[in-house]
């Protein structure tokens, strides 16, 4: 064997090694994302099969965009917005599946559960669709990421604004689980720090159908403002009731969940003047517009501020793993709070040491029928809410992962 084959021979090994060691950082070669939503019941709308979509949307264009050297799937399942069966599905899905991040986990029973399971196993949960600020506080952890909207900059959008035009007084219709509770609380808390005042509240079964009563206590209150602590079909089964009962306009609704989707259900003549928050809208700029009008060319909907966080997190959680090399939680949550956030759903985001990703919020105001131009033109951006002051602010903190 001459010199120059060996040293070619040798080289060639080396270069094998080296390949199969990089390799090897990506378990089973695979990278497998698990979206784990509401497919069939009360916030299908919201996140359900276009949140599925979105992700979709994310691996594709993130295979055409880094060309990675690694694979990576999806798989995706209902969680009926049931905690145990979430819990067991990312259970499974950790174990036997080789599911990598469970991601989306509408309704905050569901997130909750499944944060747990995820540190137990030592897997990311990546959160679009809940709400509940306990996510960042008392219940965070170090392989979540929440990444899309929660109830404190709710409130500080939406029942600030109300306050300050002059509904001082309210009473709230609360989703009696986590979600509806700390939506109602944070509201609360800017209201009365606005000057306004809480007369009380009552609360409604999740999901829920009838709000007869509850809006009668409502209407009995007195309150210029009723507040509706819930989502998706809860949130617009009450509005069509409050108008049947003749509650509006003598009262006003607040929404302080509402999404395009909600919207659209409704329609303008229902929902014009309303005030809500939003992370993110389709016609914001050109951006926004063309994946949005992609997203709409097989959703046949707009898409939410849930479905377009689902997409921007599921991108993002795919960069730190190309970043760091490998699949491992420690290093790919240490790229995924190192590398700021610049797509159309977010610019200069930035995801905190308590899990929060924090992003510039906007508050809206649905449009009269007359103003609406072509179809979905749905808000009037009313005010662009920046990072720093849409959510809580790290003093605050009530996470232990938050050095003080």
């Amino acid at each position: 064997m001459t010199i120059k084959k060996a040293v070619s021979i040798a080289c060639t090994a080396a270069l094998a090694t080296l390949s199969a060691g990089a390799h090897a950082q990506i378990s089973g070669g695979v990278v497998k994302i698990g979206v784990l939503t509401d497919l069939s019941g009360t916030y299908s709308d919201l996140a359900g099969s276009g949140a599925v979509l979105a992700t979709k949307m994310a691996i594709d264009d993130f295979i055409a965009k880094e060309k990675p050297d690694f694979k990576i799937e999806m798989v995706s399942a209902d969680h009926q917005n049931k905690a145990d069966i979430a819990s067991n599905k990312a259970r499974e899905w950790f174990e036997r599946e080789g599911v990598d991040t469970a991601t989306e986990l509408v309704t905050t029973s569901v997130a909750l559960a499944v944060m747990k399971i995820a540190k137990e196993k030592d897997r990311i949960a990546l959160m679009s669709g809940p709400g509940s600020t306990p996510i960042t506080n008392e219940q965070c952890n170090d392989v979540s990421v929440h990444y899309t909207y929660d109830t404190y900059a709710l409130a500080n959008g939406t029942a600030k604004a109300v306050t300050k035009q002059g509904g001082k007084s309210w009473f709230f219709l609360t989703a009696d689980y986590a979600f509806g509770q700390a939506l109602e609380k944070d509201a609360s808390a800017v209201v009365t720090a606005n000057g306004g005042k809480v007369l009380g509240s009552v609360r409604h079964p999740f999901p829920g159908s009838d709000f007869s009563s509850f809006l009668l206590k409502a209407q009995a209150s007195g309150a210029q403002v009723i507040g509706l602590a819930n989502a998706g079909a809860d949130t617009t089964n009450a509005i069509k009731q409050a108008a049947e009962f003749g509650i509006t306009p003598t009262q006003s609704l607040a929404g302080l969940l509402m999404f395009i989707t909600d919207i659209h259900s409704l329609g303008l003549k229902s929902t014009q003047g309303m005030y809500l928050t939003e992370g993110f809208y389709w016609d914001l700029n050109e951006e926004t517009r063309a994946w949005s009008k992609r997203f709409f060319g097989v959703q046949k909907k707009m898409p939410t501020m849930v479905q377009a966080g689902q997409y921007s997190s599921v991108y993002h959680y795919l960069k730190a793993v190309k970043a760091a090399g490998s699949d491992d939680t420690k290093k790919v949550m240490a790229q995924m709070k190192k590398l700021p956030i610049n797509d159309f759903f977010a610019k200069n985001g930035q995801i905190r040491e308590d899990g929060r990703m924090v992003h510039d919020m906007y508050l809206m105001q649905v449009k009269k029928p007359a103003e609406s131009k072509y179809p979905w033109d749905y808000y009037h951006v009313r005010q662009v809410i920046p990072a720093a002051e849409a959510f809580q602010p790290l003093s605050q903190s009530r996470c232990p992962l938050v050095k003080k």
